[in-house]
């Protein structure tokens, strides 16, 4: 599969909407995309993130409640 046909459905979200998806200031996502923790692309001065890269983000970082040190 082509990058053009990964990205030809693609929906981008800019970080004020990650911001309010995920409940977090812009501040706390732009750390996200500069650490490499949440991949983004870059237009000009601004960043976009993929809609799928936020979903991924939250199921990889959701918490069930156990103690892994109980």
């Amino acid at each position: 599969m082509s990058a053009e046909q990964n990205f030809s459905n693609a929906k981008f979200l800019t970080v004020a909407e990650v911001a309010e998806v995920m409940r977090v200031s812009k501040m706390t996502v732009y750390r996200l995309v500069h650490s490499g923790e949440m991949p983004a692309v870059r237009f000009g001065r601004s960043y976009r993130v993929p809609e799928r890269a936020v979903e991924q983000y939250l199921k990889g970082a959701v918490v069930d409640g156990h103690s892994e040190t109980a």
